[in-house]
């Protein structure tokens, strides 16, 4: 039988990376990243507000570039290529005109923040999310908020949303509607421009918008309008029904098959979550919590009907029917930030080199950079080993992992980082450490969460970046979690996820379970807990509790 391929498109925070899969046996043929230009250039964010936006064209710049970077390494025959998917971080809305053109590239908006992409970590609609959450519970009618954990957060779609066209009436006027960024660019590859037919993505649409089938879809009218009138119109020119991403979008457009090098045969799945397609490139099964380990975290476990038996889980981002496997229900949770919190301490602690060491006239421009390298190189690596060798017995300040507010348990943005029990026997690596401890004790609190709302967990599965070079958070997770961690072997398990889709979609596979079978990564690393070690994590733990709800009800920020 003729070999068939695939392609996984997984959009992060930073860059966007392309995969090309043998869908027989899961090998990746070639793989390109490509970074956002814009992005990296800090245009339209301004971090002291959360604001964090991207350009559309970062994003459509970097899937010409990546897929037709793969195509051409792999020399392999366009018609081969049987499908693509493509997974996105989330939430993360785009106002769009009424033809689907993202509104930045209409004139009069190609510099306009609030007509960008509003990205996952943007905090800016805080206010708007608490209206939401007061709405759902005196409004009179359903709560639309309890299958997403019964709080809404400020990550997500109609707090966005109503937070941009309130601060913006060029935007609020000329948005005829707003889609997830998963799917506006599968809309984009595909040849049907239909929008009221163009099938959006249950796993966006549930976690996020508040979708759910017991109110026949998106939360109605007269709710929505309460938070803002605008959006109240926009559920007219919104969706109803919602699609899995094993099923088909369209088919790629001539115009894009021919920017990419494929053909119009290939199939485009419907768009998906970055997580939620990471779960599935690890080989998700039942019991088995994956946590997705980079700027932040989210943590996907899946369960059954029978398993769930009616409840509603408390303090989470959603429970949604087949967004992770068709037929499961899919559980998200997760951090805010966890590599991000680490990379805030590196760039305190950098400070003084940028504004002292690499502007020195001492130094020649070839050693600055030469310098800047090395530092970039071994910074955390030095840091992590420095703070391994500090024996538990030693005095360890505890922190919070806080610093971009709480995503779960029970989501509050307005929450802020902090650190106790500092001596000036504290160093840097101390700090560190305790920094370490507190993005492990935040996801014990979320396995602990859904083990008390009986949701079971047999393992835990870590993939990304994080999970992969950095043995010594993976060994402090497995003690402070007292149960084994394994590491997708994958260095692109979302991208894979999102290929394992395509081919299901493509008709390769029958599921995607029986898809990630044959096409999901394996395991090439397992860290056990050190007994010895476990009961004094209990113990720094009720410390990280104590500060935690000394924080959340003495000095909370207003």
């Amino acid at each position: 039988m003729k070999t068939s391929y695939v392609i996984g498109l997984d959009y992060g925070s930073d860059s966007v990376r392309a995969v090309l899969i043998n869908t027989q046996n899961g090998e990746e043929i070639a793989s390109e990243v490509c970074w956002y230009k814009r992005w990296k250039q800090n245009k339209y964010c301004n971090p002291s507000i959360n604001q964090f936006r991207q350009h559309p064209l970062d994003h459509i710049e970097g899937l010409e570039h990546t897929v037709k970077a793969v195509m051409n390494r792999s020399n392999i025959d366009p018609a081969d290529v049987k499908g693509i998917c493509i997974d996105t971080t989330g939430s993360s809305p785009v106002p769009v005109t009424k033809d689907g053109t993202p509104l930045a590239l209409v004139e009069g908006f190609a510099e306009n923040p609030n007509a960008m992409m509003v990205l996952w970590k943007d905090h800016t609609a805080i206010k708007e999310a608490e209206l939401i959450n007061e709405l759902g519970v005196s409004w009179g009618g359903e709560n639309f908020t309890k299958y997403v954990g019964g709080i809404y957060s400020s990550e997500w779609f109609w707090a966005k949303i109503a937070h941009v066209v309130q601060q913006d009436e060029a935007v609020r006027n000329n948005a005829y509607t707003w889609m997830e960024h998963c799917d506006l660019m599968t809309y984009l590859l595909i040849e049907d421009k239909n929008l009221e037919t163009f099938k959006r993505s249950r796993c966006a649409a549930g976690h996020k918008a508040m979708w759910h089938q017991s109110w026949g879809g998106l939360p109605p009218k007269d709710f929505l309008g309460k938070i803002h009138p605008y959006l109240s119109d926009l559920r007219d020119r919104l969706y109803e029904e919602t699609f899995t991403s094993d099923e088909v979008a369209g088919t790629l457009s001539q115009e894009w098959a021919n920017r990419l090098g494929l053909t119009t045969d290939t199939v485009v799945a419907v768009g998906t979550f970055d997580a939620h397609s990471g779960a599935v490139g690890a080989k998700i099964d039942e019991h088995a919590l994956v946590r997705v380990m980079g700027t932040s975290t989210c943590d996907i476990i899946v369960a059954t009907d029978t398993d769930i038996d009616g409840k509603t889980i408390k303090g989470i981002c959603g429970q949604v029917d087949g967004s992770v496997i068709p037929g499961l229900v899919g559980l998200e949770a997760g951090q805010s930030a966890f590599g991000d919190l680490l990379a805030w301490f590196k760039d305190v602690l950098s400070w003084p080199i940028d504004n002292l060491v690499l502007t020195s006239d001492i130094l020649s421009e070839q050693q600055k950079i030469d310098l800047k390298e090395e530092i970039e190189r071994d910074f955390i690596k030095k840091l992590s080993d420095a703070a391994e060798a500090i024996p538990l017995s030693e005095s360890i300040p505890t922190a919070l992992d806080w610093i971009n507010g709480r995503r779960t348990p029970d989501a509050d943005q307005n929450l802020k980082s902090a650190i106790s029990n500092l001596s000036l026997g504290s160093k840097a690596p101390h700090i560190f450490k305790a920094l370490v401890n507190a993005i492990c004790f935040g996801s014990k609190k979320i396995a602990d969460r859904f083990q008390e709302e009986g949701v079971q967990i047999n393992s835990v599965i870590g993939i990304g970046g994080v999970a992969r070079k950095s043995p010594f958070i993976m060994q402090t997770l497995a003690n402070v979690m007292d149960m084994p961690i394994k590491v997708a072997a994958s260095d692109q398990a979302p991208a894979l996820g999102a290929a394992i889709y395509a081919a299901v979609a493509s008709g390769i596979y029958s599921d995607v379970v029986e898809a990630g079978t044959y096409m999901g990564s394996e395991f090439e690393a397992e860290y056990h807990p050190q007994q010895a070690t476990v009961e004094t994590y209990r113990h720094l733990m009720k410390s990280y509790n104590e500060l935690g709800n000394f924080i959340e009800t003495s000095i909370k920020s207003e």
